[in-house]
C-alpha cells in the first residue's frame, strides 16, 4: 500500500484530498496545526517537519495544501510582516515538507509531489498581492524541482485552483470574490472533490509524462 502525507490536510482542499486519496486504497497521513491532525506540526517548523517525518514509514505521495490568504487589501497598505507571514507559511512551508519528504522518494526511485497553487499566482488578484506572488513562487518551485528530479522517477506537479468551496475562500471579501466569479465561464465556484480527482490522478502511476506541469482547474477562466 502506497503513503501519502497531506498537509493542510484538516480543511478544505486538503481534507478533499484525503478522503479521496484513502478511497484509492492508499495510507493516508495529514499535517496540520489543527488538533486532529495525525502530525500536529507547523509546517513553516523545519526541525519540528523533520522530526516527524522521520519517525514514520517514508511517504510515496505528497500533497502540499497547507496555506494562508494572507491580507485582503491593496499592495500599497501591505505591510512587510504581512509578507513575511504569507511567504513563511506558503512558500518556505512547502519546501520545508518537501525536504523532508523527498529524499526517500529518490532514493526508492518512484514518487509524485502534487503542490496545490492558486489561479491567483498566475493571473494575479486585485487585493491579494501576497497570496498571489507566494502561489508565483509554488508555480516557480514546481518547475524547478520537477526539471531537477525528473530523472529521479519522482514527478513534481502543481493544480491551480480558482475560487472553491472552502473555508479560506468563504473569507474573500465580498467584491473580491464577487470578481472572481464573473471571470468564469462555467458560472459557479468549484467542488473541494473536483480538485480531490486532479490530484488523485496526479498521484498515480498514470501520470508518467508530465513533470513540473501546472494544471489549470478553474471553470476556464484560466484554461493554460
Amino acid at each position: 500500500m502506497r503513503r501519502a502525507l497531506v498537509t493542510g490536510g484538516e480543511s478544505g482542499l486538503g481534507a478533499a484530498c484525503v478522503t479521496r486519496l484513502r478511497a484509492d486504497g492508499i495510507h493516508v497521513t495529514t499535517m496540520d496545526v489543527a488538533s486532529t491532525a495525525d502530525l500536529v506540526v507547523d509546517v513553516t517548523d523545519f526541525a519540528a517537519v523533520n522530526e516527524a517525518v522521520a519517525s514514520l514509514e517514508p511517504f510515496d505521495i505528497l500533497v502540499n495544501s497547507a496555506g494562508i490568504l494572507g491580507p485582503q487589501k491593496p499592495f500599497l497598505e501591505t505591510e512587510p510582516t504581512e509578507w513575511l507571514t504569507t511567504f513563511e507559511i506558503n512558500v518556505h512551508g512547502l519546501v520545508n515538507v518537501t525536504k523532508a519528504v523527498v529524499p526517500a522518494m529518490v532514493e526508492a526511485g518512484w514518487g509524485r509531489v502534487v503542490n496545490i497553487a492558486s489561479l491567483s499566482g498566475k493571473e494575479g488578484t486585485p487585493n491579494l498581492a501576497c497570496y498571489s506572488a507566494s502561489k508565483g513562487a509554488a508555480i516557480a518551485l514546481t518547475k524547478s524541482l520537477g526539471k531537477e528530479l525528473a530523472s529521479t522517477g519522482v514527478i513534481v506537479n502543481a493544480i491551480t485552483p480558482s475560487i472553491f468551496e472552502t473555508p479560506m475562500h468563504a473569507a474573500l471579501p465580498p467584491h473580491v470574490y464577487e470578481h472572481i466569479m464573473t471571470l468564469i465561464p462555467l458560472g459557479r465556484i468549484g467542488r473541494p472533490e473536483e480538485v480531490a480527482a486532479m490530484v488523485s490522478w496526479l498521484a498515480s502511476d498514470e501520470v508518467s509524462y508530465t513533470t513540473g506541469g501546472v494544471f489549470d482547474i478553474s471553470g476556464g477562466m484560466s484554461p493554460y
